[in-house]
């Protein structure tokens, strides 16, 4: 190689040394350690499904070269993938092209915030790295990437998803009113029993009733009441002691109808004991429903012109009077004033809960849909509750509840599709029904179709699985005070993790500690996020011991998990995930 060449090499390479001092960038190359960036929040968190973050940057003065555009992409960068976002592009007060100046003198800042992106399972366990790329004209110069913060913190994704399904209640009663109603009827001003009185249509299915079923193991007869009346003609002294003996005569003439049975082991209504009496000297009450009752042409007019008597004496004039215009308030109203009522009480009792339990699986057809519904209710075997509930659609297809309830027995078992059929179904018949639309909104919430699960918890209304089910969603939305409004008075794991989201992780032993879920793993495991966030590191490990005893999958989980990023150089937190 001559010494004319090496000359022209050595003047190249001295007009190129030149040309880089000249533009400034190799010096910014040689300070890129001095830009200093700050990322917020650290780590990056995931909101609903998606992330956003901002980062801010300081030049000091003399950094930032005048003919330099700095172009800085972020990057989610973890074991699997990664994200690049949208660049910021910084120029320099003599650089060509858009972007925000710094100045060279001066230094400068700027501030960036990326879009929303959608979360994915290797953002985790990741980094935020700045990637920076410095051109003078056609001339491009890479920096090093700086490592910027922690990703991410996912911890909504810790909710369970146990949304409640609301069942149609049952109107199964263990007994029902049953009781028996017949009356005794008197001429005016008498308290005598006449024969064809006890000899009434009203009387021979009375005296029937108690016939079939006064030994029967389904009925039960309490007692016998006797109300006796006289009606408001009659004058008031008189009228006392007439309604009186009317209830007299009218308990001993049924009475005497028990005693009939001489069957000594039937002793009911055989005792004056057995009766309870009660008395209307004037029965105005039973008078005024009877007019309204009645067909009379000036019935509203009567009333009226009695009405504005006060005085029972004065009233039972004008009620006199009046019966003399008036045949049919004569003949067909008073005459029914006059009289007992007997009502006997009776209480018709359900087949047992083991009769039910047996008929309901080996002879459906022979019950009710209520000791269908009921029947369901005593079995805590799914298998069962399905078979039921078919069985109860198929036999009263019109009662939306064997639907909605053979759904939520079918979500139960984790059976989504078939459930959300059983679901439609019961909508088909109703509707408007608050426990299947709350139902319904599940089953769009499992569907991921948050808005459509929303509106149909809305429509539900209120009841407290619905709000329940509705924080669930709100977490899963980020929406985490809306959440914790929503769980209520509920006490649990889904509750205290929300309180946490929202900012209180001192909440978050309480609420758990005070609910039936606090030996689960996962509820040790928030109280070490709690734990974490607060700098409580003893009680992390603590916690966090005891959660990955009851749940070994927690190991691995707890190990990569960014909430507790700065424990791990600590032996206690490395001794427990490694």
């Amino acid at each position: 190689m001559n010494s004319k060449f090496l000359r022209t090499i050595g003047a190249g390479l001295s007009v190129a040394v030149i040309l880089t001092s000249c533009d400034g960038l190799g010096k910014m190359l040689k300070k890129q350690k001095d830009i200093k960036y700050t990322v917020s929040p650290n780590p990056i968190e995931m909101h609903g499904d998606s992330i956003q973050f901002s980062v801010s940057g300081k030049f000091n003065p003399k950094l930032f070269a005048k003919k330099v555009t700095l172009t800085l992409t972020p990057v989610v960068k973890g074991n699997g993938g990664e994200k690049a976002l949208k660049p910021v592009v910084l120029v320099g007060e003599k650089a060509t092209g858009s972007g925000q100046k710094i100045g060279y003198a001066s230094g400068g800042t700027f501030n960036y915030t990326s879009e929303k992106f959608a979360y994915e399972p290797y953002m985790r366990n990741a980094k935020v790295e700045v990637r920076a790329v410095g051109t003078v004209k056609k001339k491009e110069k890479k920096f090093d990437p700086v490592e910027l913060a922690d990703a991410t913190m996912v911890t909504s994704l810790l909710v369970r998803n146990d949304e409640k399904g609301i069942m149609g209640k049952d109107a199964f009663v263990k007994t029902s009113p049953a009781n028996q109603t017949t009356h005794i009827y008197y001429t005016i001003s008498s308290s005598a029993v006449r024969p064809a009185e006890m000899k009434s249509e009203e009387m021979k299915a009375v005296n029937a009733f108690i016939g079939q079923n006064l030994n029967s193991p389904w009925y039960e007869f309490k007692g016998i009441n006797v109300s006796a009346y006289a009606s408001p003609d009659g004058e008031t002294e008189k009228n006392e002691n007439l309604a009186k003996d009317r209830a007299k005569t009218g308990s001993v003439a049924v009475m005497s109808e028990f005693n009939k049975n001489k069957n000594k082991t039937v002793t009911f209504g055989k005792t004056k004991e057995q009766y309870q009496v009660g008395t209307t000297k004037e029965d105005w009450e039973g008078f005024k429903q009877l007019m309204e009752q009645s067909t009379m042409a000036d019935k509203d007019l009567i009333l009226r012109v009695l009405t504005m008597y006060s005085d029972p004496e004065q009233r039972r004039k004008e009620i006199k009077n009046l019966s003399k215009t008036y045949v049919e308030l004569a003949e067909k109203v008073l005459p029914k004033l006059r009289r007992s009522e007997i009502t006997i009480n009776v209480d018709k009792k359900s087949r047992t809960d083991e009769q039910i339990t047996k008929l309901m699986t080996s002879n459906p057809d022979s019950l009710s849909i209520e000791e269908l519904m009921y029947g369901a209710n005593l079995s805590n075997d799914l298998n069962t509750k399905v078979q039921v509930y078919t069985s109860a659609e198929k036999q009263y297809p019109t009662d939306w509840r064997s639907a909605n309830n053979l759904g939520v027995a079918l979500l139960m078992q984790n059976k989504v599709t078939e459930a959300s059929a059983a679901f439609k179904r019961a909508s088909a018949i109703n509707a408007s029904q608050a426990e299947v639309n709350n139902n319904l909104g599940i089953i769009e919430a499992k569907n991921g179709n948050r808005v459509a699960a929303m509106d149909l918890y809305k429509k539900a209304g209120g009841a407290p699985e619905t709000k329940y089910n509705m924080g669930i969603l709100e977490v899963r939305n980020g929406k985490y005070s809306d959440a914790v409004a929503d769980f209520g008075d509920y006490k649990g794991h889904n509750k205290a993790l929300a309180q946490l989201l929202a900012g209180t992780p001192g909440a978050v032993k309480e609420t758990i500690d005070a609910s039936n879920e606090k030996e689960m793993g996962y509820s040790y495991y928030l109280k070490a996020v709690a734990a974490a966030r607060g700098g409580n590191n003893a009680d992390v490990i603590s916690n966090l011991k005891t959660a990955i005893e009851k749940d070994g999958a927690l190991k691995a989980y707890a190990k990569d998990d960014v909430e507790f990023v700065k424990l791990r150089a600590d032996s206690g937190f490395t001794g427990l995930v490694n």
